[in-house]
């Protein structure tokens, strides 16, 4: 074969390689209830790596904790947001990716303006808002009483980084 006709084949294959890698990286990473992120105000990207992270996007995911559905919540946990916010609370529907991502969503805008921090709002999210509250109030896992210098649930510090790496990943894939 003539060495000019195979660089367009070349490039044609590498166009075509990246595009499908590009595609399904995207498909790993999908956009799935943008309606809860927008309504509650948190930055979408966020949302969406919380949902990664807690379910894969499975609406009936369920922990051995309790936790249930889109973006893993407690029960407790839904009807407290529902209580503070007005919301009507009803369990049998914590399954529903719509409701569950209304109620996940308006839950980590409530941890966001308490806390300030995302990050800190995030190990919230995982470990529990009054954990993380006693947390800022030691010296050894904060110096200011806002930000978390470091946090002692193993799972809570590799939650927080998993997060936030899958919203780097969100931000990139749909700028």
């Amino acid at each position: 074969m003539d060495k000019r006709k195979s660089i367009p084949i070349v490039i044609t294959v590498a166009i075509l390689f990246f595009a499908a890698l590009f595609f399904g990286i995207r498909a790993a990473f999908p956009r799935r209830y943008g309606n809860a992120a927008q309504q509650s105000g948190v930055e979408p990207s966020l949302v969406y790596a919380v949902m990664k992270v807690e379910s894969g996007f499975d609406e009936h995911a369920k922990s051995r904790a309790g936790a249930i559905g889109l973006m893993q919540l407690k029960p407790s946990t839904a009807e407290f947001i529902c209580g503070r916010f007005n919301i009507p609370f009803e369990a049998s529907r914590l399954e529903e990716g719509e409701y569950n991502a209304i109620l996940g969503c308006t839950y980590l805008k409530y941890l966001i303006d308490k806390f300030e921090i995302t990050e800190t709002a995030l190990a919230a999210y995982n470990a529990g808002e009054g954990t993380v509250s006693k947390w800022l109030e030691e010296k050894a896992y904060s110096d200011d009483g806002k930000r978390l210098k470091s946090i002692p649930y193993k799972e809570t510090r590799q939650y927080v980084k998993k997060v936030l790496r899958c919203r780097k990943i969100y931000e990139i894939l749909y700028r």
